[in-house]
């Protein structure tokens, strides 16, 4: 079991025993972890106890038959979110795990909040990076079965991930990017974060966020990162921030994971540096990935929110956000 644990370690911590990247971060680091490293946090660390989120039950599909913009937490970065226009999918995960192995994994702790049998049309996917927690390959091909035309935005490096399994309309994004769908423009942002799918593809495709504008309204999916610049240079180039998902989770232990993941504290720093109205926290309470309790990042957040009165806050899987 330790020895699979390590495995799994080195696909999600981004060991690579082939040094060459092709992508880093805007300062230019590309988050490398020498196995000595992965070793040490892999022997010492004791799996949280897990806790399990309440799931509020959808009773009425007909909720998400309206003109006015919402968003909808199904678990962990995913999304659905409808601004008006057109409705976007953020990093949709549906399997019982974030892994390639049907029996081994990261197992999720709660059900989605929505089967995708029940899903509402989806416009656009848009995938964050292609860790197996947030691009998952099952979850797109029931996707598409189910919407045939939906579109799936995914980093520069990932388009022949989607073409190996047959899916279709894809679309690879470089940092800055833009593309017009109906009237809502979509805009790949940078993060700070990296890319691995095994052993042999550490950062050969490249990470980000996700910026949608429509109407002079500015969501933004943070998809998994750490603290950085990003934030401030996004929030000068594409203006004020209306609503934004930023992660709360995966950040212990600090020495191993604050590069690449934002704790509580942090996540708050992005919400000021984007200058957002209102904040949501996610990538917290679904799987059990590093090694802080899981209701941890929630009661951190709640405490710093208020001692700063930042509209940032938690939900419920299945909650129904309005969207101002």
């Amino acid at each position: 079991m330790r020895l699979l644990l390590i495995f799994f370690l080195l696909i999600f911590i981004n060991f690579s025993i082939y040094p060459e990247t092709r992508f880093t971060n805007s300062d230019g680091q590309s988050n490398i972890r020498n196995f000595s490293e992965i070793l040490k946090w892999s022997t010492n660390r004791e799996d949280p106890i897990p806790e399990y989120l309440d799931v509020i039950e959808i009773n009425d599909p007909n909720i998400f038959e309206t003109k006015k913009s919402y968003a909808f937490w199904i678990g962990h970065a995913s999304f659905i979110v409808f601004n008006g226009d057109i409705t976007v999918l953020f990093d949709p995960i549906f399997s019982k795990r974030a892994s390639p192995l049907n029996f081994a994994g990261p197992k999720r702790l709660i059900k989605p909040a929505i089967d995708i049998t029940t899903l509402p049309k989806i416009d656009v996917i848009a995938i964050s990076h292609n860790h197996y927690d947030h691009l998952d390959i099952k979850s797109l091909k029931r996707i598409q079965k189910k919407y045939p035309e939906v579109k799936i935005f995914v980093p520069k490096g990932d388009g022949k991930l989607l073409k190996k399994h047959n899916l279709k309309n894809g679309r690879e994004f470089l940092w800055w990017d833009n593309i017009k769908i109906n009237k809502t423009i979509f805009t790949f942002t940078p993060a700070q974060h990296w890319s691995a799918r095994g052993l042999r593809d550490r950062n050969k495709s490249l990470w980000g966020s996700w910026h949608i504008n429509y109407n002079q309204k500015n969501l933004f999916h943070s998809g998994d990162t750490g603290y950085s610049e990003d934030f401030k240079k996004i929030q000068q180039r594409l203006g004020d921030i209306d609503f934004a998902m930023i992660p709360i989770g995966a950040y212990a232990p600090q020495w191993f994971m604050g590069y690449s993941h934002v704790n509580p504290e942090e996540a708050i720093d992005i919400a000021i540096d984007l200058n957002s109205k209102e904040s949501v926290g996610m990538h917290w309470g679904t799987f059990i990935l590093t090694d802080e309790p899981v209701l941890e990042p929630k009661k951190r957040l709640e405490k710093i929110a208020r001692e700063k009165n930042i509209n940032f806050y938690t939900v419920l899987p299945g909650t129904f956000i309005e969207i101002e």
